[in-house]
């Protein structure tokens, strides 16, 4: 049921141009709530205000748009409090470790970790005053890493453990703090990170083409796949709003079967065999000569 304007409380959705956070506004604003939705640019917020979405300019990594967004919330003319920060702006990224250059790695970090910590630290107050819910939007990523995806998975194991040391310190003060764990999701984030893998390609030595090359060959089919088996955004954000609305959240809500498997199994085999099990997978988009010669692996 919608609610009144006069009663509706306020959700905060960052990552909201496009995409999963696209999805996931709309389907908050069909919960009923007043969506305040964070865009890059005024051209991406156009396409939220048929649903009654109400667009904010917001890069998370800009403290002036944080305390723009902030100061909108508190001047709010009817006084309505945040139900919930759904903290889902993020940047993909693949390439091997070895590959992607620190200032690369310094923005990713940027976006997925610091960013929500200085939004979240931001709306805080606001959240202990209407016992509100902090949702962080992480990844299969973020519990199980693989070759070509370690700063990804690294930027959303952090948000893990942020997460984590967050429901334990809000919840005497009446925050709930839910971390939802998305597998492939059918839009257009996961292309994106693929931007990276030509320019590492052009600048590679001849003894890392000899190391990565198959591997960044691989990279592309083995996303295209993931995704196309993935949800579609529509499917995700059903998900996502549950966990920022149900009266006794789980601390985590993973989305997919395949994720949920990967998760379970990360938890229950031995590191060796999540390595084969992943690396197997991998190996399916080598190129055939590569794909024909065994993997080695380090004994257990």
């Amino acid at each position: 049921m919608t609610k009144s304007s006069e009663t509706q409380e306020l959700v905060v959705v960052t990552g909201a141009s496009t995409g999963m956070g696209a999805a996931t506004a709309r389907e908050m604003a069909r919960c009923g709530f007043h969506v305040l939705a964070g865009v890059r640019r005024d051209s991406d917020g156009r396409a939220l205000l048929a649903d009654g979405i109400e667009p904010v300019i917001l890069d998370i990594t800009d403290p002036n748009h944080i305390t723009a967004l902030v100061d909108r919330i508190d001047s709010d003319a009817q006084g309505r409090p945040v139900r919930a920060l759904v903290n889902n702006a993020g940047l993909p990224m693949a390439g091997p470790v070895e590959m992607i250059p620190l200032d690369q790695w310094r923005r990713l970090f940027e976006v997925n970790v610091f960013g929500h910590i200085a939004l979240t630290q931001a709306l805080v107050p606001a959240l202990v005053r209407s016992a509100g819910r902090i949702v962080n939007i992480s990844s299969l990523n973020g519990k199980v890493s693989m070759a070509g995806y370690g700063a990804y998975a690294g930027s959303k194991f952090a948000l893990e453990a942020v997460s984590d040391a967050l429901r334990n310190e809000l919840a005497p003060h009446g925050v709930q703090v839910v971390v939802v764990e998305p597998g492939g999701v059918r839009t257009e984030m996961a292309g994106l990170g693929l931007t990276t893998l030509s320019r590492l390609s052009a600048g590679m030595t001849s003894e890392q083409s000899a190391r990565y090359a198959d591997l960044m060959q691989a990279i592309p089919s083995h996303v295209a796949a993931f995704t196309k088996a993935g949800v579609s955004a529509e499917t995700a954000a059903r998900t996502i709003a549950k966990a920022a609305t149900v009266r006794r959240p789980r601390a985590r809500y993973t989305i997919g079967a395949m994720t949920a498997f990967l998760i379970r199994a990360s938890r229950l085999l031995p590191d060796r065999v999540l390595d084969r099990m992943t690396t197997s997978d991998l190996r399916k988009h080598y190129p055939d000569r590569a794909r024909r010669a065994p993997a080695v692996h380090p004994a257990s």
